[in-house]
């Protein structure tokens, strides 16, 4: 079965001749050895697919009773170890402990639900939502509504539920009447129907939402971004602005987010290593060329520049190359 975290953009796929348990061999090497082999653990890790890495913490499991990430996670630390941790994990784990982290303790990190719930495919959800059941044995929507409130709630349940059509075809009656719809709920009126947006960009394939952001600029002669940013506020605003984005080029979405992760004073590693991990077997070349025409450098160069060591080196090999 073909998995709905595999693209045709990633910089990583799968590594051709791999052999499971002999991989397992070299990184329990690298592992139980004095120090820690960090080369071996980084040329193996970075060079094979997601599918090929739970494979080879199968095998590592056989051969040594023990949890490969556990052992990753004794071993390393700081920023190498929560990337190397992530590269094997699987992606509907690795989301769902992502929206974990990002709910739990003093403050919760919108952004980081706002990017991940605005930016998954329905298929994608789905299995997030099973993950994250499984490892934390609660539901993600009555997580998220502990944690939220208002609009913005109610616009992540319904994305979390991963009910957005997922047709190809699109329908242009139906893009007309929603542009209207979108139109009568913001611009038109004192007050705006909160419900309709969501109910629209929500649940609309994301075809049919391309057809639909063309009709709203024929009809109110601004593109939807310009009225959200009119007519909402708060995460609910950066919500719908994300999906809008997500909608129209989501390479250049995550593009901004990486750029915001590595620009100013400290790196933000929690969204740096989320994107690249995530974004590593779909669409990352995308995301590299659109990164190289938004901020006039290449990916490759901002990681270098703003991190170092082995850490650096994961990431730079994850990256795939210099544009």
């Amino acid at each position: 079965m073909a998995s709905v975290w595999v693209g045709t953009r990633g910089t990583i796929r799968d590594y051709t001749g791999f052999n499971a348990s002999k991989d397992a061999e070299t990184v329990r090497k690298a592992i139980r050895g004095i120090g820690t082999d960090e080369k071996t653990l980084i040329d193996i890790l970075t060079e094979r697919s997601n599918a090929q890495r739970q494979l080879i913490a199968k095998e590592y499991r056989a051969a040594s009773g023990k949890d490969l990430k556990d052992d990753l996670k004794s071993d390393l630390s700081g920023n190498l170890e929560h990337v190397m941790v992530a590269l094997v994990t699987p992606p509907a784990v690795f989301d769902a402990k992502q929206l974990k982290k990002s709910m739990k303790g003093s403050g919760t990190n919108e952004k980081a639900l706002i990017e991940i719930l605005a930016s998954r495919t329905s298929k994608q959800m789905k299995e997030v939502s099973q993950a994250y059941y499984t490892v934390y044995k609660k539901s993600l929507g009555d997580d998220l509504s502990s944690d939220t409130s208002g609009d913005f709630r109610k616009a992540l349940l319904t994305l979390a539920d991963g009910r957005r059509d997922e047709n190809v075809k699109v329908d242009e009656h139906l893009a007309k009447e929603d542009a209207q719809v979108l139109y009568n709920a913001g611009e038109k009126k004192w007050g705006t129907d909160e419900d309709k947006f969501t109910e629209i960009l929500c649940l609309r394939s994301i075809a049919q939402l391309k057809l639909t952001f063309d009709e709203y600029r024929n009809i109110s002669k601004k593109t939807l971004e310009e009225s959200i940013q009119g007519e909402m506020s708060g995460h609910f605003e950066d919500l719908l602005l994300a999906i809008v984005q997500c909608v129209n080029n989501t390479p250049a979405f995550f593009a901004e987010r990486l750029h915001q992760s590595l620009k100013g004073a400290g790196t933000d590693e929690f969204t740096l290593n989320r994107i690249m991990v995530s974004r590593s077997e779909i669409d990352l070349l995308d995301i590299r060329a659109e990164y190289k025409k938004h901020y006039g450098c290449s990916l490759y160069s901002a990681i270098k520049s703003d991190t170092s060591g082995d850490y650096e080196t994961t990431l730079l090999r994850i990256c795939g190359g210099d544009d």
